[in-house]
């Protein structure tokens, strides 16, 4: 979409999906990366008129332009950018080992081979971050202090032996309580304002802070679940589009 400041953007909608949520995760995890050092393209606040919806041919894409009038999300778009494939652009481990890390600060769900997220546009970009801070979606259950291991085994990066000591020791004065409550604090009032269970939005955003804070407090709880899939052999790559029964003789 191209906006008033003349500026093209890939819109994510908040009317679309999960809902604010995605978006409110967008910015939270990819404030944080940036202040890690980490590329994402920029971020910015797009207001969508329902009057769109009127020159969109297909129906459900109409629906969702009028559902989604007002607040949404641009991220900047990458013009010529290609998706990330370790073999033709190979990372070395000190990037992969940040970029692994942070996913497992933010708990990103999806940032897997067949589904990378991942850029390669002059350098290495993150993208879609909408699956972090899983633990909003819940917020009834969600512990403040969030130990779990982070699943990696299918993380696109493991094949270049990412570096995450290396990555812990980097961040662990990196991670400040002034970053996570800044990238917080980016977070539109509209988009936490229909948290329910929270007194006021000032709530919301302690409790996004609190539980980032803390689980980057327990990281040497679930920094071995880290090196154990680096150490791990990477599962071969199949063949796109092969069905596993072609591989099998004929009877």
């Amino acid at each position: 979409m191209e906006a008033d400041d003349l500026g093209t953007y890939v819109v994510k909608f908040h009317a679309a999906g999960q809902g604010r949520k995605a978006l409110v995760a967008e910015v939270i995890a990819g404030r944080i990366a940036r202040g890690l050092g980490l590329r994402v393209p920029d971020l910015v606040t797009v207001e969508v008129d329902a009057v769109l919806a009127n020159g969109e041919p297909d129906q459900e894409v109409q629906d969702l332009l009028r559902r989604s009038a007002g607040l949404n999300l641009g991220i900047d778009f990458l013009p010529g950018a290609l998706d990330f494939d370790p073999v033709a652009f190979p990372l070395d481990a000190q990037e992969a080992g940040r970029v692994l890390w942070f996913d497992a600060l933010v708990a990103n769900m999806d940032r897997s081979r067949r589904n990378p997220n991942l850029l390669q546009w002059q350098q290495l970009w993150l993208i879609d971050h909408g699956a972090t801070l899983t633990f909003h979606h819940r917020w009834e259950t969600a512990t403040v202090s969030d130990t779990r291991p982070y699943d990696a085994t299918d993380h696109i990066l493991l094949a270049s032996k990412p570096d995450v000591l290396g990555a812990n020791d980097e961040f662990g004065s990196a991670v400040t309580r002034e970053l996570v409550e800044d990238a917080v604090s980016d977070v539109p009032e509209l988009w936490l304002a229909e948290e329910p269970g929270f007194r006021d939005v000032e709530a919301v955003r302690a409790a996004y802070a609190e539980r980032l804070l803390a689980r980057f407090a327990a990281r040497e709880l679930w920094l071995p679940a880290l090196l154990e899939a680096v150490a791990r052999p990477p599962a071969p790559r199949r063949a796109q589009g092969r069905p596993d029964w072609l591989g099998g003789s004929s009877g």
